[in-house]
């Protein structure tokens, strides 16, 4: 692939999803611990399209995004406060790891906290 790990990590963070599906290994997984594993590109794709739609109803503004590279690995760590057309604010601190085989996204493992004021 010519894209950088890091781009596509960076890019699956920053919520521009349709930038990393050419990327996905067909038997991707996603970790949302706690919540779900989502196996699978088709599957993958469709949990963003859920948050994209949801995302399309709020500011994000990220507070932090720090990006760690090692190998066929990408760690991002970030804290991003969402803002509802009513002006209700919810801030999230996530750490989303990366897992890259054979030049493609085979696994994303994501740990999300929905902090308190």
């Amino acid at each position: 692939m010519s894209r950088a790990f890091e781009q596509i990590a960076e890019d699956f963070s920053r919520h521009r999803f349709t930038e990393v599906y050419p990327f996905l290994a067909d038997h991707v997984e996603w970790d949302i611990v706690g919540d779900r594993l989502v196996v699978g590109s088709a599957g993958v794709e469709a949990t963003c399209e859920q948050s994209a739609e949801y995302l399309a109803t709020v500011q994000t503004e990220f507070r932090k995004f720090r990006t760690v590279v090692g190998g066929d690995s990408v760690v991002v760590d970030s804290e991003a406060e969402y803002v509802d057309e009513a002006g209700e604010s919810s801030v999230v601190a996530s750490c989303d790891i990366y897992d890259f085989s054979g030049g493609v996204l085979s696994r994303i493992t994501s740990y999300t906290v929905l902090r308190g004021d």
